[in-house]
């Protein structure tokens, strides 16, 4: 078995405006995989899968997910057909971040507007993962990330705790309070709470476990591009020393700042993804000359 750095990342204390946080640091395992990814795609990474010789995924031009699968099919000799419906022009003649990186794997792109899983004609030599990795799958590396946040709170004794990372499929989250008996907050970062509300149910129907949604302070445009969320995300760079996603996480610290209740201490899920910083800060350098 191809041995990575997938599990046990280490978890750190931190300050941001005169608050104590803990920061799961899952953005330090291997780079390929960081974050989230170690942890979704580490069932397709530990067992064999005979016959299958073609995946297929679907998701936004910049998808972490979508270069995660690019080098996992790379590993598994698989070939990569990803879906998505809508490449610019610029990126499609200069690219960069993830979907670089994608290509160089041997992602074989296809832009299609209106993109319909159920159209797909499939044979059983083909596996299909969904957007972000929201599949049953993924459940079991996430099983592996809360059995080392259990061993990390019992052994250091922490009481009133609460688990927050931001969401995009919600699966992390979804997963994460399955296994843990402490309480799971999040946000929507695509859409609004009923978008998430919806996620959660299309892979656990049992709501009593689904994680809590805490409001944001509005509507976020999944890839648009918000000023205040760089010149946070730039904050926390500069507080902390450490580098945060600028597309989720920015949401993510303004989302828990507001809903802070200094009864509990907090322990934030760093799910990676900095990769996909290199053509977001682009894109923020070009529109607002920063």
């Amino acid at each position: 078995m191809l041995i990575m750095n997938m599990q046990n990342s280490p978890i750190e204390q931190i300050t941001f405006h005169d608050i104590s946080f803990l920061i799961k640091r899952d953005d330090l395992l291997h780079k390929d995989f960081s974050g989230n990814k170690a942890r979704k795609f580490l069932y397709f990474l530990e067992h064999d899968f005979d016959g299958i010789h073609t995946l297929i995924s679907h998701g936004s031009n910049q998808s972490n997910a979508m270069y995660s699968l690019s080098v996992l099919c790379k590993i598994k000799n698989w070939k990569f057909i990803y879906y998505t419906n809508h490449l610019p022009s610029y990126l499609e003649e200069n690219p960069e971040g993830n979907y670089k990186y994608a290509l160089q794997n041997g992602m074989n792109l296809i832009t299609k507007d209106d993109f319909d899983k159920n159209e797909l004609v499939l044979n059983t030599q083909t596996l299909v993962v969904e957007e972000g990795g929201a599949v049953q799958e993924a459940s079991y590396g996430l099983e592996l990330l809360a059995n080392e946040i259990k061993h990390y709170i019992n052994e250091n004794e922490i009481k009133n705790i609460k688990i927050f990372l931001p969401s995009g499929t919600g699966t992390t989250a979804l997963f994460l309070q399955k296994y843990l008996s402490y309480e799971v907050l999040t946000c929507s970062c695509v859409g609004d709470a009923t978008y998430l509300k919806q996620q959660f149910l299309a892979l656990e129907k049992d709501e009593t476990i689904h994680p809590t949604i805490l409001e944001t302070s509005k509507k976020y445009h999944f890839g648009k591009l918000y000023k205040e969320n760089y010149l946070l995300w730039k904050e926390l760079q500069e507080s902390t020393s450490i580098e945060f996603d600028l597309l989720y996480d920015p949401i993510g610290w303004n989302t828990l700042l507001s809903h802070y209740d200094n009864k509990y201490t907090y322990l934030y899920i760093h799910q990676g993804g900095l990769i996909g910083n290199e053509s977001m800060i682009n894109r923020y350098k070009h529109k607002y000359k920063l």
